[in-house]
C-alpha cells in the first residue's frame, strides 16, 4: 500500500475514537497486549514516563521530552490525538515518525490486524511502542489517550508516573464524578513505580494517595514541593512565559521561562520538575541548563503546537485547543486580561462535551463565529450556535472551520483580538497555525 492507502486502512477499517466517538472506544487492555505479544513485547524494550491527566498531559509530555532532549538523550514521544499528520503522534528526537515507517509496518502485520481485529488507538500504540523499540531510544514518554487503567497505553511499566489535572471529560466513558474520574487516571499506578500528581486537587486527592498505598508506589504532590507564579507580567503577543519557581524545601527561588505561553501552564510546570527530580534520583545526568532549553524552547525541538498559539499581529489571533470546561475556564481567564477593542470568537466542539458548562463560561461580549470541524464527531454549527444563543453569546453560523476564521479575520480591526478554539479538531484546520509553525522552524 502507499503511504495514503495506509492512512486510509487505518482511518476506515477500523473504530477510531478520535473521529466516531465512544463508538470506537474499546476497554480493556487485551487486543493491546495480544498485538505486544505477537511483536514480541516491545513496550518491555525501552524506559519510559508514563503521562495521565483530564488537562495538562499533552503539555507535560512535550516539556518532558524537550528537557531530556537537551540533556542529550534519544527520546521517543507518544502523544494524541494528531492535529494534521498521523504521524506527529509518534515522534524520535521532536521529529515525525517516517511514513515509510509506517506503511512497511502496516504492511507487516496486517495479518495479526485481522484476527484480532484491534481499535484504531490500540495499533496507534503498538505502533508506537515497536518504533520505540526499534529504534532504541534513551527513553520515551507516552501520554495516555483516554483515562488511564485501561487505557491502551497502560502495559507499559514506567521508571516514573506523572498525573496531572483532573476535571470533567468524557464523563460517558470515565464517570461523571471527579473521584470517578481520578480513579481511572489512578490505573497507571504501578506497584512500587514513583508516581507524581501535578496538583493537589481536594477531591480527588485522596483516590491516588489510597492507590498508591494499595500497590506500594512513592507518591508525590507536585505543588507541595514547587510553587510557581508570574515573574514579570508578559505582553500579549509574547510566545513565552516567566515563571518565578520556588522550591518549598529548600526556599530557594529561580526564574524560569517557559515556551508554552498559557495560565495553566503554571500547574503543569511542577509536575515536569518533579518527574524530572525523580529520574535523576534513578542515575539520569539532567544538567540545570538542559532543564532551562527544554522549557524555553519545547516548540523548535518536539514540534507542539495548539496551545495558545499566537498566528497573527494586528489584529492579534490565538488559537488554543482547550476542550472541557476546565480548559475553557483557564481560557477565558486569559482573554480577559488581554487589551482589545473588540473580541472575536471563532467555535466549534465535539458533540460528547458538555457543551452547556463550556459556554456558559464564555462572554457574552464576544462576536461568534460558529463552526464545525471536519469530522463525523462536531456538533453541527446551526445547534451550537442555538446552544449559544440560548446563554446570550451571539454570531454567524459559517460551518467550515476555514470560513469562520476567514470571517473573522475580515471582521476584525487591528486593535481587536480573535480567538480559536474549542476543540482540537477546530485548531487542527487553522491553516495559519501551519504558516506559524514552518516560520518558526524555519526562525531556528
Amino acid at each position: 500500500m502507499t503511504y495514503a492507502e495506509t492512512l486510509a486502512y487505518l482511518y476506515d477499517q477500523l473504530p477510531m475514537f478520535q473521529r466516531v466517538g465512544a463508538a470506537g472506544f474499546k476497554s480493556g487492555l487485551g487486543n493491546t497486549l495480544a498485538l505486544a505479544e505477537a511483536m514480541g513485547h516491545p513496550e518491555r524494550q525501552f524506559r519510559a514516563v508514563h503521562v495521565a491527566g483530564t488537562n495538562g498531559k499533552g503539555s507535560s509530555s512535550n516539556l518532558l521530552a524537550a528537557v531530556l532532549q537537551a540533556a542529550g538523550y534519544k527520546v521517543g514521544l507518544y502523544t494524541s490525538p494528531h492535529l494534521r499528520e498521523f504521524t506527529e503522534r509518534i515522534k524520535l528526537n521532536g521529529q515525525d515518525l517516517d511514513p515509510d515507517y509506517l506503511v512497511r509496518w502496516v504492511a507487516r502485520w496486517r495479518p495479526l490486524f485481522e484476527q484480532v481485529q484491534p481499535s484504531f488507538f490500540e495499533m496507534c500504540v503498538a505502533l508506537a511502542y515497536s518504533y520505540f523499540a526499534e529504534q532504541q531510544v534513551d527513553i520515551a514518554v507516552v501520554e495516555v489517550g483516554l483515562g488511564g487503567r485501561l487505557d491502551s497505553t497502560n502495559i507499559i511499566t514506567p521508571l516514573v508516573s506523572l498525573i496531572t489535572n483532573i476535571s470533567f471529560d468524557h464523563q460517558n466513558l470515565l464517570g461523571d464524578t471527579l473521584p470517578l474520574i481520578a480513579a481511572e487516571k489512578a490505573g497507571i499506578i504501578k506497584p512500587g513505580v514513583p508516581v507524581v500528581v501535578s496538583q493537589t486537587q481536594p477531591e480527588v486527592q485522596e483516590v491516588f494517595a489510597q492507590k498508591a498505598r494499595e500497590v506500594g508506589a512513592p507518591l508525590l504532590f507536585a505543588d507541595g514541593l514547587y510553587q510557581t507564579s508570574l515573574a514579570a507580567t508578559p505582553a500579549p503577543d509574547d510566545e513565552t512565559q516567566p515563571l518565578l519557581v520556588t522550591h518549598l524545601g529548600t526556599g530557594e527561588s529561580q526564574r524560569l521561562d517557559v515556551g508554552l505561553v498559557g495560565d495553566y501552564q503554571r500547574l503543569n510546570v511542577p509536575g515536569v520538575l518533579a518527574v524530572l527530580d525523580e529520574l535523576r534520583r534513578q542515575g539520569w545526568l539532567i544538567p540545570e541548563a538542559a532543564v532551562r532549553e527544554g522549557l524555553r524552547d519545547v516548540r523548535r525541538l518536539t514540534g507542539f503546537r495548539g496551545r495558545w498559539t499566537i498566528l497573527g499581529r494586528q489584529p492579534l489571533m490565538i488559537c488554543d485547543t482547550g476542550h472541557n470546561e476546565a480548559g475553557i475556564r483557564f481560557i477565558t481567564g486569559q482573554l480577559a486580561r488581554l487589551p482589545y477593542q473588540r473580541l472575536h470568537i471563532v467555535l466549534g466542539v465535539v458533540n460528547d462535551k458538555d457543551v452547556t458548562r463550556m459556554l456558559a463560561l464564555l462572554p457574552t461580549a464576544a462576536t461568534y463565529y460558529f463552526c464545525q470541524a471536519n469530522i463525523p464527531r462536531a456538533l453541527p454549527a446551526e445547534e451550537l450556535a442555538a446552544r449559544a444563543a440560548a446563554l446570550g453569546l451571539r454570531g454567524t453560523v459559517l460551518g467550515p472551520v476555514p470560513a469562520a476564521v476567514a470571517a473573522a479575520r475580515a471582521a476584525a480591526a487591528p486593535p481587536d483580538v480573535i480567538f480559536i478554539g474549542g476543540s482540537t479538531f477546530v485548531v487542527a484546520e487553522i491553516e495559519e497555525l501551519y504558516l506559524q509553525s514552518n516560520q518558526s522552524n524555519g526562525s531556528n
